[in-house]
């Protein structure tokens, strides 16, 4: 399949129920519609979904948020739709979070990651996270644990 049209945005709620979809297929229901409508409505949010133009349809197919903590970007959520994995979609939204964050004045990123998830991992690696701690059996659903990924801008 030939992606032409890719955007990068803010969500908005229109595209609520496509981002529950998406989480829910991820994560298996990580955030509620209630917690999504507050991620678009707080200031130390940034949410961000990646569209594509299917048939002159727009479908959210990728999804990026980060808090601002003080001077730190905690990257919440990052997922691509998996029937479009492997394309660099997650790379080129990653990407977009974090000059988001550079452009807020934050001078570092974290994150926790399963430290199985070694796509996730890979592509961490390639932005220069590294691992700074653990934390144990943080996944209750599988028991695993989460490894703790810092980046300085």
């Amino acid at each position: 399949m030939t992606l032409e049209v890719i955007n990068i945005k803010n969500l908005t709620e229109k595209e609520l129920d496509q981002v529950l979809e998406l989480d829910d297929l991820c994560f298996g229901g990580l955030w509620s519609l209630d917690g999504y409508k507050r991620e678009i409505e707080s200031p130390n949010s940034c949410l961000l979904i990646l569209t594509i133009d299917l048939n002159n349809n727009e479908k959210v197919i990728g999804l990026g948020c980060f808090w601002s903590i003080l001077e730190e970007a905690h990257i919440t959520i990052l997922a691509i739709h998996p029937d479009f994995q492997g394309q660099g979609l997650g790379k080129l939204l990653l990407d977009k979070l974090l000059t988001e964050a550079q452009n807020k004045s934050l001078e570092r990123a974290t994150l926790e990651v399963g430290e199985n998830n070694i796509k996730a991992l890979n592509l961490y690696q390639k932005f220069g996270f590294i691992e700074a701690g653990r934390r144990k059996k943080y996944y209750k659903a599988t028991g695993e644990d989460a490894l703790i990924l810092w980046k300085k801008f």
